[in-house]
This record gives C-alpha cells, structure tokens and sequence, in this order.
C-alpha cells in the first residue's frame, strides 16, 4: 500500500489547498511507492509565512539550545539506517550501503553545523575615531529557500538546510519530485522530533509539471532572502536567475563532468578499484562521479584489462540485494538517455569494452567504452548513469588539456605514488576540489564544497556555509561624542 503525505507548513502536516496529489514511484518496480501533496504558488506563500513568522524567535534562540536540536537531530537519523535505506530504494534506486552512507554523513553534516552555531564569528575592527569601536558580526538572512536533489537525497537533503538553520535562518525547502521523501519529508521528522520549533523548516512537494511554477513563486517571494540549489546545470541557470532577478544571493552547486587522472608513476591496482568506486558508486549517479579516465599511455593497456574485467563483475539490478552494486537509474527514461548516449557514441566511432546495450526497464548495466570522438555527445555531456570513457595521455600537459576542456569544473581526482608530482598537476586543474592520489568521488562536512565555471558559484560546507547564509555587519559604538562640521 502507498505512502501517503502531506506539505509541512508551520509544524503542521497539511494537505495541498487545491487538494491535489502527485505520485512517486519506484524506479526498479515502477510502482507507485507513496502520494506526496501537490503544492500550488498559495502553498509556497503559506509555508513562506510560517517561515517568516518563526524567523525573529530561532534567530534570537540562544546558541546552546540551538545546537542541542542539531545534536539530537543526528543523533536520530544515525538510528534510522534501515528506514533509510528502505525509503532511498524504494524512492530513488538506491543501494543499501550507499543508504547507510548517507545517513552516516548526513549526521555528521548535522554534527558539524552544531559546532559552527558556537564557534566564534565576527571580528574587532579599528577605527579612524578616536575611542570608537567598530565590529564585523554575522547575522542571519531571514527565510532561505532550498532545492534538495534526489540522487544523494539524505545527505543533500539535510546538507540543503543544515547551514541555513545553523546560521539563524528558517527555510521552506522544496524536495525533489524523485525522492520527496528521502529529501525532504524524512529530514523535516527527524528535525521535528529533536524539537525544532514550529515553521523553523516547512516543506513543499509538487507535482513534476509544476516545478517551475513552484520555484518561481518561492524564490520571487520578497521575504525569502538567500536560495541554495543542488541540481543539474541547466535548472540551476534558471534558479539562476530568477535569484539574480531579484537580487537574492545563492549557493548553486550544479553539474560536473569530472575527470580522474591516471599518472604514469600511479599503482594500477589502486587506480582500477578507486576509478570503479568513482564511476559506478549510486549507478553513477553523483555530481562529482567519474566521466572521463585519462591514463598514461604507458599505463593505459594495463589499466583497461583490469578495469574491464573488474567492471564485467559489478552486478546491476535490485538495489535490496545485498551484491547489488549498480542498481536502478532514478527512472526508465534515465536508463534509456544513457543508452542513446552510448549508441551515438559508437555510431561515431567510439569502442564499447564492457557493457552497452538495452537497458531493463531503469536498470543499465556498468558500461566502459573508448575512442570517443569530440562530436559524440558523451564527450562534453555530463553522463550521470554508470558509463565512463577511457582515455590515453602522454604527458601531464595533455592530461590537464583533457580535463579542463569542459564548461564544468566540480571534481577531479589524481591517481599516483608521488604526492609531490600529484599536487603539481592538481594545481593545474580547474575545478572547484581536487583530490590527489584518490578519485573525484569525496564529501566532508567541514570542507568547502562547491565547483567552478558551470558546475556552479558558493560553498557549502563548514564555516563557509555559515558564512553563504548570514550577512555581515558593520556595527560601531563611539566611545565619545563626534564633533561635526555643521
């Protein structure tokens, strides 16, 4: 039997005011797995006002009391990994220990936005006037809007709101349509029962054919002060600029086109079972996932037995059992977007190594294919399936060439023995993280996470999340009376 929720608005579970409903299904089974509202632009207004109308009471909620809602609140989410992990299954296709990940980072996100609530912010500043004392303090915004993704959904659920809350703001966060739970009813429960107050966090979900009404109408609204967006590069222009329209800062952490750098003086065996982690963790289905493998040409035959052979063993389909490593897509349509990808490839030349073919249903199978050829659209499009392409290099010149020739720059990961040689060439690569002797694949919650060029602009993450949703003020007190001219 079906799920069935309702908006969160003012700390109350309540219907669509149009009555409306919309279904999310199962993408391995193609059931319907739960009936989620459907919001409309009234909706938005509703939870935007709850938003507004707890703003000034959590902002002046003294720290400590605010940090103990974070604390129980992970405490309660790490004791939810089997609810979780039903839920991300049944909702987005994903695999058990990819559930459990996400729960285990997700209270550590929680745990980390605590610690930033009382740590210190601001500074002491000099002053030209004799006496004076000028200060730089960080306040909250007012209300945030948030966009929570489904592929990662309890981590970038709970990431999409943690710093926001922690900063002093309240939010009205809108799920995914994909994983409205997982993303963004489940993390509203847990904060709920750690005692958040009431409208603090207000959730709007919404049929598929109203996501850009939805968002219009929420980031439009002259309250709502900061958004924060984690999505495909081509939604995240449009949030965009409608944030830009209205002059509202965001934080867009978008898509990425990542490459993982094989050097010639790297282990292969490392390089294969780190590069397989990097492409098929999730089906390939995270922004910083693997597109493009350059490895040295004196590496590169090596390195594509092993990898094939080792990628011919992942086993794809159900994501509950227990030897599934790449399961569903987030939808059959997905599945088939990647086999168009990898057929139009071929079709221009391109060698498939490992996998190809039909898709079952949303299910795609661990796919390697090489000599991909420029005017293939698997060159330049971000793939987000478990597909990669193999590429020789000669020298570390043409393997940055290579990586940098994307309009992303979110990812990149350089596989070698000598960190010194490793760091010089991560220097040289234009993305927003890099990882030196590991792949692209990497999250931590006091890290500054976000890419560069159109994989987005700001940061999550540690202080500078906190720093994305406050403001700074300049604040003086004269420590005696000013003469003035007139």
């Amino acid at each position: 039997m079906a799920i069935t929720r309702d908006l969160l608005i003012g700390g109350k579970d309540v219907p669509a005011a149009s009555g409306r409903t919309a279904e999310d299904l199962d993408p391995y089974t193609g059931e319907v797995y739960a009936t989620v509202a459907a919001a409309g632009p009234e909706d938005v207004r509703r939870a935007v006002d709850a938003a507004d109308a707890a703003f000034e009471e959590w902002a002046a909620l003294t720290p400590f009391a605010r940090r103990a809602i974070f604390f129980k609140a992970a405490d309660l989410l790490e004791g939810r990994g089997d609810q979780v992990a039903d839920i991300m299954a049944r909702e987005a296709g994903g695999t058990r220990p990819w559930a459990y990940f996400n729960v285990a980072l997700a209270a550590n996100i929680l745990r980390e936005a605590a610690a930033a609530i009382t740590a210190p912010r601001g500074e002491v500043l000099s002053s030209q006037k004799e006496g004076a004392l000028g200060l730089a303090v960080r306040e909250p915004l007012g209300v945030v809007a948030a966009f929570a993704p489904w592929n990662a959904p309890v981590i970038l659920g709970v990431r999409a709101v943690a710093a926001p809350l922690a900063a002093g703001n309240t939010v009205v966060v809108k799920p995914s349509e994909d994983a409205p739970i997982a993303c963004g009813l489940l993390v509203a429960d847990v904060f709920r029962e750690a005692g958040l107050p009431d409208g603090v966090l207000n959730v709007v979900t919404n049929a598929p054919e109203d996501a850009a009404e939805i968002a219009e109408a929420l980031i439009s609204d002259e309250r709502v002060r900061a958004v924060n967006f984690t999505g495909s590069t081509g939604v995240g222009r449009i949030i965009g600029e409608h944030a830009a329209r209205h002059l509202k800062p965001a934080v867009l952490e978008l898509g990425g086109k990542n490459a993982v750098i094989v050097l010639d003086d790297a282990d292969v065996d490392y390089a294969v079972d780190a590069v397989t982690f990097s492409v098929f963790m999730n089906a390939g289905q995270i922004c910083m996932s693997g597109d493009r493998i350059l490895v040295h040409e004196s590496l590169a035959e090596e390195f594509a037995q092993k990898f094939t052979a080792k990628v011919a063993t992942l086993q794809a389909g159900d994501p509950n059992h227990p030897h599934t490593v790449v399961g569903p897509l987030v939808s059959a349509d997905a599945a088939r977007r990647i086999a168009a990808l990898v057929e139009d490839a071929v079709a221009k030349g391109a060698k498939v190594l490992t996998g190809g073919g039909q898709p079952e249903g949303a299910v795609h199978p661990a796919t390697v294919l090489t000599d991909v050829p420029k005017d293939a659209d698997l060159y330049y499009q971000e793939s987000f399936g478990p597909v990669c392409v193999l590429q020789p290099f000669a020298d570390d010149a043409t393997a940055v060439a290579a990586a940098n020739d994307t309009d992303n720059g979110l990812s990149c990961g350089v596989i070698t023995e000598n960190a010194t040689h490793g760091l010089a060439v991560a220097r040289r690569i234009r993305t927003g993280i890099v990882h030196v002797n590991d792949q692209s694949v990497a999250d931590e919650p006091m890290a500054p996470f976000g890419g560069v060029k159109a994989s987005g602009y700001g940061r999550f993450g540690g202080r500078w999340g906190i720093e994305a949703f406050s403001n700074t003020r300049w604040v003086t007190i004269a420590g005696q009376q000013s003469h003035f001219p007139f």
